[in-house]
């Protein structure tokens, strides 16, 4: 909890930072922030080059909305809401989705020193889920966004966002243990 309200305080300032023109301040706030666009972009591009744009259009958008911005509950909120903007603008564009590697799906979400066949094994897990459970559960376990917002920025009620992340998790759970 001290980690998560640590991680919200840094990103605040390094928008604030940018607000006021402070350019040094987008490579903080790249360093709190690529991590979860990239996986909540992948999981709706499907596609590596498409997410690293998202990224990058992402960082322009912030640049621009930043003397804007009002602190009202998390950042990351603010900035998932804008990359899911651009993600879907990027997807409509394009009309298009690619496959991803099994490395492009566990460079984002897996730990650090993972072996293959636990990457391997991840991608066969992510694979299994819908586009929707792949969204819920990147927005929560990877941008670590509560339920309620992640609710808010898909439009949906709170009820069927918990329903579909608890899906989606036995759904995991059963693909880990070779039910599926």
């Amino acid at each position: 909890m001290a980690n998560q309200r640590n991680e919200t305080a840094l990103l605040e300032k390094a928008i604030r930072e940018i607000a006021d023109g402070d350019k040094s301040a987008l490579a903080g706030f790249y360093d709190l922030t690529a991590e979860a666009v990239m996986g909540l972009s992948l999981s709706i591009l499907k596609n590596r080059a498409d997410a690293e744009d998202v990224i990058s259009e992402l960082l322009l958008e912030v640049w621009r909305c930043a003397p804007n911005y009002k602190p009202q509950g998390r950042p990351m909120a603010w900035v998932v809401t804008i990359a899911r903007r651009l993600a879907f603008q990027r997807l409509r564009e394009h009309s298009r989705t690619a496959e991803l590697s099994p490395e492009a799906i566990c460079e984002v979400a897996a730990p650090e020193g993972l072996s293959v066949e636990d990457r391997t094994l991840m991608r066969v897990c992510f694979e299994s889920l819908s586009e929707q459970e792949r969204e819920v559960v990147a927005m929560h376990a990877i941008a670590g966004l509560k339920h309620r917002e992640i609710a808010a920025i898909l439009g949906r009620p709170l009820s069927t966002v918990i329903s579909r992340y608890n899906k989606s998790i036995k759904k995991l759970n059963k693909e880990l243990k070779g039910e599926l």
